[in-house]
């Protein structure tokens, strides 16, 4: 599926709608540039999910975490890094395979180790069609239940 949003109030209120349907257990991951708005979308998701906290990115930290919405809430950004190895320190696995609702900012930079299953939201400007334009692409990669034959 492919958005376009003309403002930073149509990012966050997409957002709101993905955060409103999303189901236990899901995973997102956000691609973007620095500025493209990644940081306002995961807003949007947090107050679909029922989150009212102030949403930070957690570039130093690497995850925050959120527990008052009808779902906890998982925001990673995995920018800064240095060794993969450093996921599992914070024990990413226990995040996205829980009950809870993940969003992996810089996903592109932990390819290895995503889950089998994740929705992947690709956020990009386009000067052409104006400073505060975006178009937002959300596709499904892989398969929501591997078979355990393959």
């Amino acid at each position: 599926m492919v958005f376009e949003s003309f403002s930073e109030a149509d990012t966050f209120a997409l957002g709101i709608k993905i955060g409103s349907e999303a189901r236990p257990g899901q995973v997102y991951t956000l691609i973007g540039d620095l500025g493209v708005g990644k940081t306002a979308f995961t807003k949007g998701v947090a107050r679909g999910l029922g989150i009212e906290e102030m949403i930070s990115s957690p570039t130093f930290t690497i995850v925050q975490v959120y527990e008052e919405g009808r779902l906890p809430f998982y925001h990673f950004d995995v920018y800064r890094i240095a060794d993969i190895e450093e996921m599992d320190e914070i024990g990413f696995e226990d995040y996205i395979y829980s009950e809870g609702v993940s969003m992996i900012e810089w996903a592109n930079l932990i390819e290895e180790i995503l889950p089998a299953a994740y929705q992947q939201i690709t956020i990009e400007k386009n000067p052409e069609k104006g400073f505060d334009y975006r178009k937002i692409t959300i596709e499904r990669i892989g398969r929501e239940h591997e078979n355990s034959c393959n």
